[in-house]
């Protein structure tokens, strides 16, 4: 790993950031204190709401761990596609007795507010999705001694993060679950994501930030892979959502290997951003008529997701999975990171024992 890494964790392995309630502090920090870099996620939630987290996470670990921001999104948004939807939704609505979401309850995720918490009281990294912050941002976070780590999904992308000034860039591949963290959301390009080792081999020769991996990754050969195709850390989402201290919801987690669930694919449907999710009811009606409106449809849905987990109904949830999702483990988060890390080692043996035949 590179030294910027080296420095901040001893395995080469970040816990995603994963908003909507299961990257919780005590997850985070069972990763940070096996020797990975754990992440809380500040998205959908208030600056309050972030900032109790972080006060919660200090007092459960010394170790270092990160936050995510959402960036704010152009307003794109076609009022009138928005409506047809939400007519379409209307049947959920009344499926789980609720009322659909205001499509217009905010666009920026309380991005300024947030930023102002974590200048005041810095945490070791920050981390953006949706786009790359200015760099006004990026020295500001500098200048109290946070580092700062962007999201990308092609070689363009990344330059562009490396010009802003950030430290690191997270390549993330077309495999990983949620969201994908394309610095444009445009519709002519769904379905035309980047797999992970031909990402992190475009992204190596782009730029001279270190990497960090992301997309489907849930085994330490994975990660042995990622490392020798140019990347000095993986990022693992999924993997961590089965995890003991996950706050995930329980259908989500058991979700993950239950058969019934048998792939997954990049949908609109609950939020209006291309995310990769477990393909059930909600995705297989909505995911093909879900317009490109982000957050306008994520606002509109809301409700209908609190409604089906309440309602202990799988089939109207966001089930966020990568790829790999059938190889989730039950395991305590720190267990997790051990045995990632017996396996990355294995992997490595192995690759050295071939070379030297």
């Amino acid at each position: 790993m590179s030294s910027v890494l080296t420095d901040l964790f001893p395995h080469p392995i970040v816990q995603a950031p994963m908003a909507g309630g299961v990257s919780v502090p005590q997850l985070a920090a069972a990763v940070s204190d096996a020797g990975g870099l754990g992440f809380l996620a500040a998205g959908y939630k208030t600056a309050d709401g972030m900032y109790q987290e972080i006060k919660q996470l200090r007092g459960l670990t010394s170790r270092p761990f990160g936050v995510n921001l959402f960036l704010p999104q152009p307003e794109t948004a076609d009022p009138a596609a928005v409506d047809v939807y939400a007519h379409q939704l209307a049947g959920e609505a009344s499926w789980y007795e609720t009322e659909l979401g205001d499509p217009e309850s905010g666009r920026d995720d309380g991005y300024d507010a947030k930023l102002a918490v974590l200048l005041d009281n810095p945490v070791p990294v920050v981390s953006f999705h949706f786009g790359v912050p200015a760099r006004e941002v990026i020295d500001s976070l500098h200048r109290v001694g946070t580092l700062t780590f962007v999201t990308a999904t092609t070689a363009e992308e990344a330059r562009a993060v490396e010009r802003a000034g950030a430290d690191v860039v997270i390549a993330q591949g077309v495999e990983a679950g949620g969201h994908q963290g394309t610095h444009r959301d445009l519709p002519e390009t769904d379905g035309g994501g980047i797999g992970l080792l031909s990402l992190v081999a475009q992204v190596r020769e782009s730029v001279g930030i270190p990497i960090v991996a992301a997309g489907g990754i849930m085994r330490g050969a994975q990660i042995a892979a990622v490392l020798a195709a140019g990347a000095g850390a993986a990022q693992l989402g999924t993997a961590f959502v089965a995890a003991h201290e996950s706050g995930a919801h329980a259908l989500h987690k058991q979700a993950l290997t239950n058969p019934l669930f048998a792939r997954t694919e990049l949908t609109r449907a609950f939020s209006g951003r291309p995310a990769r999710a477990l393909v059930n009811r909600f995705v297989r009606e909505h995911g093909p008529y879900a317009p490109a409106a982000y957050p306008e449809v994520h606002h509109l849905t809301a409700p209908l997701r609190k409604a089906a987990a309440k309602a202990g109904d799988a089939q109207g949830l966001a089930l966020w999975a990568g790829q790999g999702h059938r190889m989730a483990r039950e395991l305590p988060a720190g267990q997790l990171v051990e045995v990632l890390v017996a396996e990355l080692a294995s992997a490595r043996t192995a690759l050295s024992a071939g070379g030297a035949r």
